[in-house]
């Protein structure tokens, strides 16, 4: 997690937006620093934002540390904020929306757990897919480009679309950019 930048954060949002079909749900998976939340807030048309945080920690540090950041998003009547895997919470809720943006991880091939791995094979992207209306985007941030997976995004039906954002130079540890991942589904 950076407080430095938060760009590519807030586009997985507004690009994510900004191609769905009448975007009024969205759901973000990792709360992070909160940038692609206040972003999500920042678009009057959504009408729900559900966040799925696994971390309970992090989720406290918006109450102190991060409060700066996001205490206004967090406030907003749109938001509800639940504690528990990404995966879990799709498949327990049945519950579908005009946008899902994912940033729990590094990428696809950069998870933090190993459990996570199943959240980009075959049946984990068709499980968040299914979560997704038709006309709708399935938005993945990723701190490197992964072929395979947009790929794999294309096997599934999505028309896929790739933003990427140059990681700033000072203290860049890595030459690859951030890239998001658009994925979106038919209207019909």
């Amino acid at each position: 997690m950076d407080t430095r930048d938060g760009r590519s954060e807030r586009l997985l949002v507004s690009a994510a937006v900004a191609v769905a079909a009448r975007p009024r749900s969205l759901l973000i998976g990792g709360l992070g620093v909160g940038f692609s939340l206040r972003e999500a807030v920042s678009v009057a048309e959504l009408e729900r934002i559900d966040v799925v945080e696994i971390e309970d920690d992090i989720v406290r540090w918006h109450r102190s540390h991060l409060r700066h950041l996001t205490a206004d998003a967090l406030a907003d009547a749109r938001v509800r904020v639940v504690v528990g895997d990404l995966a879990d919470h799709v498949a327990a809720n049945r519950s579908t929306y005009d946008v899902i943006c994912v940033d729990v991880d590094n990428g696809p091939t950069w998870t933090v757990t190993p459990a996570n791995d199943a959240l980009y094979d075959q049946a984990g992207t068709a499980l968040l897919l299914a979560a997704v209306r038709p006309g709708g985007v399935l938005a993945v941030w990723s701190a490197t480009p992964v072929p395979a997976y947009e790929q794999l995004l294309r096997d599934l039906g999505c028309d896929v679309e790739v933003c990427t954002v140059p990681v700033a130079p000072e203290g860049a540890e890595r030459a690859d950019p951030d890239v998001i991942y658009l994925a979106r589904l038919s209207a019909t």
